[in-house]
């Protein structure tokens, strides 16, 4: 299924059913982003505002962009603050939704549906300040591996959106082509059994 497509439908039941994903890449979000300060925040894939809620605790501002408009409006409705402007906005096209700059940028359950890694890497790295942080939370290669996407039930049956399938080396070196250095990579696992295969690969990185 179309991504954007997928998404507005998925709205409706994104904060209630179960998911794993989900809750595990905020529960990333939140570890690697606790020690790190940061004023002005470029949320990639903000969805229903599940990380945004977090953020702003820490954050002056936020710049919140999702591709989904449906998404965002169940954000909205969630989270109140001025401090907080919603876009929605294609991130595969340039980069015209933003003027400002950023000492923080944050993908949440993105990448897997961009083909172009370069692209990205390098759109932020045109709005983000020399020293400023990019996480990157996603459903870890591992899980790609087997054969796990994007996906949720509805009365017409299993919906999947369409994904692509990147390894860490794909992530990492898009990234240092674009000025950005690894600080930090981290795996999270499912009831922390790390005898099992990874579900999220969360990762940290500076631009130079």
């Amino acid at each position: 299924m179309d991504t954007r497509k997928g998404y507005d439908v998925w709205s409706k039941q994104y904060d209630t059913n179960t998911n794993k994903t989900r809750d595990l890449e905020a529960k990333a979000l939140r570890k690697t982003l606790s020690e790190v300060d940061f004023n002005f925040c470029l949320e990639i894939g903000c969805g229903t505002g599940k990380n945004t809620d977090w953020l702003i605790k820490k954050a002056k501002r936020i710049t919140a962009v999702d591709l989904s408009k449906e998404m965002i409006s169940k954000a909205k409705e969630k989270i109140n603050s001025d401090r907080i402007q919603f876009l929605q906005a294609d991130i595969t096209n340039p980069w015209a939704f933003t003027k400002e700059k950023f000492d923080l940028i944050t993908f949440s359950l993105v990448l897997e549906h961009i083909e172009n890694l370069d692209f990205i890497f390098s759109e932020a790295s045109k709005v983000i300040i020399p020293g400023g942080y990019l996480y990157l939370g996603e459903l870890h290669p591992f899980k790609q591996y087997t054969g796990t996407k994007a996906r949720f039930e509805t009365k017409e049956g299993l919906q999947v959106l369409d994904c692509y399938n990147h390894n860490i080396s794909d992530f990492t070196q898009s990234a240092k082509r674009s000025g950005f250095r690894i600080e930090n990579i981290s795996e999270y696992f499912d009831e922390e059994d790390r005898t099992a295969i990874p579900r999220i690969l969360a990762l940290l990185l500076i631009k130079k």
